[in-house]
């Protein structure tokens, strides 16, 4: 498993590095078979240190957790449970489902865009309709059956995925509603 350990305007020691291969190597060895790479990046806001940690998996599933403590061991080991409840979950949903993928997930490419909000205020109008594009980069659209896409999303602690669905050959969205369920659209 590759590891790729930063962080965002502070240095970042070996023996953090070390403690954080070993313990992610422990965590991904108990809950998962085949881990492609793992991203741990440690930041600082305010007086607590933020470790964000992502493990992507053979399987095209990706796992994501976020922790914030006033020690940036402490952050690190917060996120790294919170990692192992998500692997530990993504398990045992696996072993509901009694469904074996023989092959991983297949990934499409497409272009992801990052719009500016608006800071103008109701009462004014905008000085053009088009959007300020932020930032552009690739993405990739991983080929998925609904309940998989709905697995991932969770485990992502995201609001929305865009999956194509290996049932039918289209593109398909799931969404978390404001009432907790989840939307899914299947145009």
């Amino acid at each position: 498993m590759r590891y790729q350990i930063t962080g965002k305007q502070i240095d970042i020691g070996s023996a953090l590095q070390t403690h954080v291969e070993n313990e992610l190597n422990s965590v991904v060895e108990k809950y998962a078979e085949r881990p492609t790479d793992a991203n741990v990046i440690f930041s600082k806001s305010a007086a607590e240190f933020v470790c964000e940690a992502t493990i992507h998996l053979s399987t095209g599933l990706t796992a994501q957790a976020k922790a914030h403590a006033h020690e940036i061991y402490a952050a690190f080991d917060q996120c790294s449970e919170k990692m192992e409840k998500q692997l530990r979950r993504y398990k045992r949903r696996l072993k509901d489902h009694h469904r074996q993928r023989s092959e991983p997930v297949e990934l499409s490419e497409a272009s992801a865009y990052i719009l500016a909000s608006d800071s103008i205020g109701e009462d004014s109008e905008p000085d053009t309709l088009q959007p300020i594009i932020v930032a552009e980069m690739e993405t990739k659209i991983p080929s998925l059956s609904v309940g998989e896409a709905v697995m991932q999303m969770e485990l992502a602690g995201a609001p929305v995925l865009v999956f194509r669905n290996e049932g039918k050959d289209g593109l398909n969205v799931v969404y978390r509603r404001d009432d907790g369920n989840i939307g899914w659209i299947d145009p």
